[in-house]
């Protein structure tokens, strides 16, 4: 007989009888089935792969970050003009962007 026969040992900090959610909704015992047999039927790996991470991108090429330094009150400026047209800070200046190179 070793230490771990005799001992009660977790190695879950989860109260097993409690409720699991998703985004504060409670999962179901029909969601898990569903959820089994969809992974029992297999995956296509492929399209998962294709999937990527991150951000999508804005082309077919990869964009590239670029570090700008702005002042407060430019910075103020831009984050003003993006919630009056109801756009990101990074369409603002893109748009600046292209105007001034037209």
């Amino acid at each position: 007989m070793t230490l771990l026969d005799s001992a009660a040992i977790s190695y879950y900090g989860i109260d097993m009888n409690a409720d699991e959610t998703i985004r504060g909704a409670p999962v179901t015992e029909e969601q898990i089935a569903a959820w089994a047999a969809e992974a029992e039927a297999g995956y296509d790996v492929d399209a998962l792969k294709k999937r990527g991470r991150g951000r999508p991108g804005r082309g077919a090429e990869a964009s590239q970050v670029v570090t700008l330094r702005l002042t407060l009150n430019e910075l103020a400026a831009i984050d003003a003009k993006a919630q009056r047209e109801g756009k990101t800070r990074s369409q603002v200046i893109r748009e600046a962007l292209v105007a001034s190179a037209a």
